[in-house]
């Protein structure tokens, strides 16, 4: 019912920019987060940053504080993730994610994921 489509990933030099996307279809309310996390070879899934559709109040993980903004357009249902400065260590799968039900972000059960967008940065 719920389908996520995820657009805007590549390839740039560190120190660049990039913005992904995040197109949530299939919801009819505003009381849900969205977010993103990513995956490098051989490590953990990692959050990245979460958005309430309904309020806009965000976390960040420590990693890209300072570097990266979430942000909504709750018309769309769509979620950005504007990505600054970006370094090699941000080299990884980037995964959209939408939550169930929920009036906060801290802690929220995902239940629906996108198929993932490549991000790399050089040196």
């Amino acid at each position: 019912q719920v389908q996520l489509t995820e657009s805007g990933g590549g390839s740039v030099q560190a120190g660049g920019s990039l913005r992904l996307s995040c197109a949530a279809s299939g919801y009819t309310y505003s009381r849900y987060c969205m977010g993103w996390f990513r995956q490098a070879p051989g490590k953990e899934r990692e959050g990245v940053a979460r958005i309430h559709i309904g309020d806009g109040v965000a976390y960040y993980a420590d990693s890209v504080k300072g570097r990266f903004a979430i942000y909504r357009d709750t018309a769309k249902n769509t979620v950005y993730l504007q990505m600054n400065r970006l370094k090699p260590e941000d080299t990884a799968m980037y995964y959209c994610a939408a939550s169930e039900l929920a009036d906060w972000c801290n802690s929220v059960s995902w239940t629906n994921w996108g198929q993932g967008t490549q991000v790399t940065v050089s040196s």
